[in-house]
């Protein structure tokens, strides 16, 4: 409101990525004193630029695979050690010159799914897992979940029949997927 009142630029300068996220206009995401993106709240959520941004922006954070990107059976796959996801053939494209090269594969925890309750919509890829654990939040159910080596938490339905201990099968909306390059300073693969 003292913003809204005072009709001036304020600059807020806090580690807390919630209050960022909702008082900003704008929010410059600052990383051992480099500047890693500047832009509106939603845009770096959903576009961020690089690995930092993507897992300092969110809550829970996003997840983070290590992956390599392949062709098979004429899609382009994410073939991570735990699972393989196809890529959609509207993303595939921009993610060809990638073939046979590492990646870091990222997903937001609302973008992991039951199955049963998957919306009609998006493009999915079921990844099986183990439920570690469970958090009923009410409108909403983390499941921390095991895949091979890697751990991952998805944002579900509170319907869901998934409880810790069941090996399941979760849905990956690949429409919301985000890629990033391995080495280097891990950039967003646009």
């Amino acid at each position: 409101k003292l913003h809204q009142q005072l009709a001036t630029t304020f600059v807020y300068v806090t580690h807390d990525q919630v209050e960022a996220m909702t008082m900003a206009t704008r929010i410059a995401v600052i990383w051992r004193g480099l500047m890693q993106q500047v832009d509106t709240p939603q845009t770096l959520y959903d576009k961020p630029s690089n690995v930092f941004v993507a897992g300092f922006i969110g809550s829970p954070a996003m997840n983070f695979f290590d992956a390599k990107v392949e062709r098979s059976n004429g899609n382009l796959i994410i073939d991570s050690e735990a699972f393989n996801a196809v890529i959609p053939k509207t993303k595939a494209s921009k993610y060809e010159e990638y073939v046979g090269k590492r990646v870091i594969f990222g997903i937001r925890p609302e973008d992991i799914h039951d199955p049963s309750f998957t919306p009609a919509d998006i493009q999915t890829s079921l990844v099986e897992a183990r439920v570690d654990v469970t958090e009923l939040m009410g409108s909403e159910i983390y499941l921390h979940l095991k895949a091979k080596g890697d751990t991952f938490v998805g944002r579900v339905d509170p319907r869901t029949y998934m409880r810790a201990g069941n090996d399941v099968q979760v849905a990956f909306n690949m429409d919301n997927i985000h890629l990033f390059e391995s080495e280097g300073d891990q950039a967003t693969i646009m």
